[in-house]
């Protein structure tokens, strides 16, 4: 029985999926801020390169890889497919555990890959300077990379309360020739704005999304380099690009023999989670029998107690209308360390598919994440990120219910990124600085107070 299961380079994935294709109930258009009505890609123009607005709204099934993005992949992918052989006789269940190591890549998550597709997308189109926003630094520190690969300028705009917090990924985007600043910054009217309310805003990836769009679309006036917004989760085109963990998890399977009947991911945005789940989603669409589950915190229950519902991507109301689940743009959630999952949203195609109930979505709270993280490092060996321990403590959870049925399972989970530079957060946890926190359902209808007068998508 082997521990790791690799695929030569010659076996790397050489298109993406696009779940876009296979969906039973479409996903429904984001909407223009002003008129109401569907977005064309030139409203979309100013934001982002044609060539990825073209892949945000394609219908595809496959989308080949361009050969010089499969070059930088090569730096790191395909990574290796684990059996956690360890956790396995911990828990003592009746459980066959599999997870694809993302924390592989340069900047130790599944994040470049996107970043490296995008970064090259901007570089062909002309553009020579990318912004964008951060929460715990993953996203902010890979597009850094990713920028430096391709030999464009990167601005961050990265969380204050992360960027307080993780001084390291910043660190590691300057390392890379990026320039980070905390958000809410005094350098953008949205920024400003927030500061005027909240001198001691702790941010918010919504607020910082604002900033980076207010960036990206005044670069000109502003006598800045050509430049354009790029976003590390959410958007069809992202979590396009991430299919390449899930096609070669399949294919790492499929030496072993084997197959799972559970898929589990963090989701935040939805990227990591999406890029695992949608090749097996595809083939629960076409009939397999698999569960699939998306794992959220419970201080920021986006899926589980939010509303399905029209709502903008940041806090300023810059972005289109998408259909998602929300807590209301205007929600700030609670400075827990899974900074990447403090997000209002989710990505509408993740949403779609909880509508449809072909994707579970979970919450768990923040101490029993921590508790599965060193179950974890102290067994498979790795320290994982704040946000992977959410997807941990869910396949525990899995692992024990399959022993309390008596039943047999095989467990799929994507480890998408390590801790090495969060381990500040698992000082706060061993000292007992680190709690629980349910989000009342108070708080919720006071933020989805915001987006009452907003059109509503269809629910059926």
């Amino acid at each position: 029985m082997p521990v790791k299961i690799f695929l030569n380079e010659d076996e790397i994935p050489r298109q993406w999926y696009n779940i876009a294709a296979d969906m039973p109930n479409p996903m429904q258009p984001p909407l223009h801020p002003g008129t109401m009505q569907p977005v064309g890609p030139q409203d979309l123009a100013p934001v982002f390169p044609m060539n990825l607005i073209e892949q945000e709204v394609s219908q595809e099934r496959w989308i080949d890889i361009p050969d010089e993005v499969l070059d930088k992949y090569l730096i790191w992918r395909p990574s290796p497919l684990y059996r956690a052989v360890h956790l396995e006789k911990f828990l003592g269940c009746p459980v066959k555990i599999y997870y694809k190591n993302e924390g592989v890549s340069p900047a130790g998550s599944h994040k470049p890959n996107t970043a490296i597709p995008q970064a090259y997308y901007n570089k062909v189109f002309g553009i020579k300077r990318i912004a964008t926003e951060t929460g715990a630094g993953q996203w902010g520190s890979a597009l850094a990379f990713a920028c430096n690969q391709f030999g464009l300028e990167a601005k961050v705009y990265m969380v204050r309360v992360s960027y307080e917090q993780k001084p390291y990924r910043r660190l590691m985007m300057n390392t890379w020739g990026a320039t980070c600043i905390p958000s809410p910054s005094t350098e953008t009217e949205a920024g400003r704005k927030i500061l005027s309310m909240d001198p001691n805003s702790p941010g918010s990836l919504g607020i910082a999304i604002s900033e980076a769009v207010e960036d990206a679309v005044t670069s000109e006036a502003m006598g800045r380099p050509l430049t354009r917004y790029s976003l590390g989760s959410v958007l069809n085109h992202v979590l396009l690009h991430q299919t390449v963990i899930g096609l070669e998890a399949q294919k790492q399977l499929a030496k072993v023999g084997d197959y799972p009947d559970i898929v589990i991911g963090c989701a935040g945005g939805g990227s990591n989670f999406a890029g695992c789940a949608f090749p097996f989603v595809r083939d629960k669409i076409a009939g397999k029998k698999i569960d699939i589950i998306a794992v959220e915190p419970t201080s920021c229950p986006t899926m589980t107690k939010g509303r399905f519902a029209y709502d903008f991507g940041d806090t300023v109301q810059m972005t289109p209308l998408l259909p998602m689940h929300t807590l209301g743009h205007t929600f700030v959630p609670e400075p827990i360390h899974a900074g990447g999952l403090r997000y209002h949203g989710m990505a509408p195609l993740v949403s779609q598919l909880v509508m449809d109930g072909i994707i579970e979505a979970r919450a768990v709270p923040q101490l029993e994440t921590f508790n599965a993280g060193v179950t974890w490092a102290r067994s498979e060996g790795f320290i994982s990120a704040p946000e992977t321990n959410h997807a941990l403590a869910a396949l525990i959870q899995e692992a024990h219910k399959a022993k309390e049925e008596g039943k047999e399972k095989t467990i799929l989970v994507n480890w998408s990124g390590h801790g090495l530079v969060d381990l500040a957060a698992y000082d706060a946890f061993f000292q007992g600085k680190l709690s629980d926190y349910d989000l009342p359902q108070s708080a919720i209808d006071e933020a989805l107070k915001a987006i009452e007068a907003f059109p509503k998508p269809k629910l059926g």
